[in-house]
């Protein structure tokens, strides 16, 4: 019998099971690609996330691989609009990290296999999660083909079929989480009408570490420093998604929007991405549990998503802890109806925030055709930037508030 059972091993399903892995429960994460991505997605780690991952003893590993990004510069049409200080994030982390997904998450499952070998099982597909009052039944079915491998999961053919037992089952399985629609639990949200163009490429910015935010009328450029000498660029892209995007479509609008050069053929990672915002109706049904975007998705624009996922996890993996020794003979303590309502009510709600802070980050950064329009959203954000508001608006781009 699994102490708990998670579907998912990317970086939230990961992190939550070194965690219990950590406090010496059984634990499985089942995880259907058969390798591990190469393309990175997210790439901010809050000051929350790096206090989290010191549990895990991972935060310097962090530190010394990723880049820290301490300032970001904001760039109107008519020059400097202002600058952000990352001091108030906290004095302990003062600055937000700057480490592509694949690398978080390659030492997480480390961390993982460190704690618990052969806990991550690779190839594994969870076909159905049945609660059976006391435990839950999971059937499973190994993967024989590589087509998992992509971003988005393929149709892909199965092997052998097997059930587990476990007290709990956790669902990390992003978006589309088969074990969410399984369990009936509504996923209520919407796409948003934007759409971005996403590249890495070799650093040609004289920025440094400095993350730097244009606000141009045809829509927001950003950039971030990466790892290696190399920048991340996001640019608004004002048409329907292009089915093959080129480096091309992305260096073209980085120059028209900003004038600064950047080498299209030395492009290392390309993407075009729609956003949108879901919340579950709960997070909770009996013995199975949501994290991560199993539970809420939000627009990735301000780069919450992750950390709010590994936050999810963080508030969990005690409370699976006590409801597992209980279960197990070993507590006489177990955990109340409440307090898993507590849990769910405070992770929704800050899934509601950081929705709401990416929707203001998107406004701010969407094309305007009037001139005045343009002019009235540098003024404002000329005043959100000067020194006697900068904590404040440090706090929400650190996620103080979580």
């Amino acid at each position: 019998m699994l102490d708990v059972l998670i579907v998912g091993g990317g970086p939230v399903g990961t992190f939550l099971g070194a965690l219990l892995a950590q406090y010496g429960l059984k634990v499985q994460v089942c995880e259907q690609r058969t390798a591990p991505r190469n393309h990175s997605r997210a790439i901010g780690l809050h000051p929350p996330a790096l206090r989290a991952f010191e549990t895990l003893g991972l935060t310097p590993h962090i530190l010394a691989a990723g880049v820290s990004i301490r300032r970001g510069l904001v760039i109107g049409e008519r020059g400097v609009v202002g600058e952000l200080s990352l001091q108030g994030g906290g004095a302990d982390y003062p600055f937000i990290v700057s480490l592509p997904q694949v690398q978080t998450e390659r030492l997480l499952q480390a961390r993982l296999c460190d704690l618990q070998p052969d806990s991550l099982v690779r190839g594994c597909e969870v076909l159905h999660v049945r609660d059976l009052g006391t435990h839950c039944q999971v059937t499973t079915r190994q993967v024989t083909t590589d087509q998992v491998n992509t971003d988005q999961v393929a149709t892909h053919q199965g092997g052998p079929v097997s059930t587990l037992s476990a007290r709990f089952v956790v669902a990390a399985d992003g978006l589309r989480s088969v074990t969410r629609q399984q369990a009936g639990i509504s996923f209520v949200g919407a796409p948003y009408p934007d759409h971005y163009l996403m590249g890495d490429f070799p650093d040609t910015t004289p920025f440094g570490d400095e993350a730097v935010i244009f606000i141009h009328s045809g829509g927001v450029v950003e950039c971030f420093p990466l790892p290696g000498h190399k920048r991340r660029w996001v640019a608004y892209w004002p048409f329907a998604l292009p089915a093959s995007p080129s480096a091309q479509h992305l260096t073209q609008i980085i120059r028209a929007r900003t004038g600064l050069p950047v080498p299209a053929d030395e492009c290392q990672m390309l993407s075009a991405f729609g956003v949108q915002h879901f919340r579950a109706a709960q997070m909770v049904a009996g013995r199975l549990l949501l994290i991560g975007d199993a539970a809420h998705v939000v627009s990735p624009i301000g780069g919450q998503g992750m950390t709010l996922g590994w936050l999810d996890a963080q508030a969990l993996a005690p409370l699976l802890l006590r409801a597992c020794h209980h279960q197990a003979g070993l507590s006489a303590r177990g955990v109340s109806q409440q307090e898993w309502r507590t849990f769910e009510r405070r992770r929704l709600r800050a899934s509601t925030v950081a929705t709401r802070q990416a929707e203001l980050n998107m406004q701010a950064g969407r094309p305007t055709s009037k001139a005045s329009t343009q002019r009235g959203r540098e003024a404002l954000l000329a005043g959100l930037l000067h020194p006697a508001a900068q904590p404040l608006l440090a706090a929400a781009f650190t996620m103080k508030w979580l």
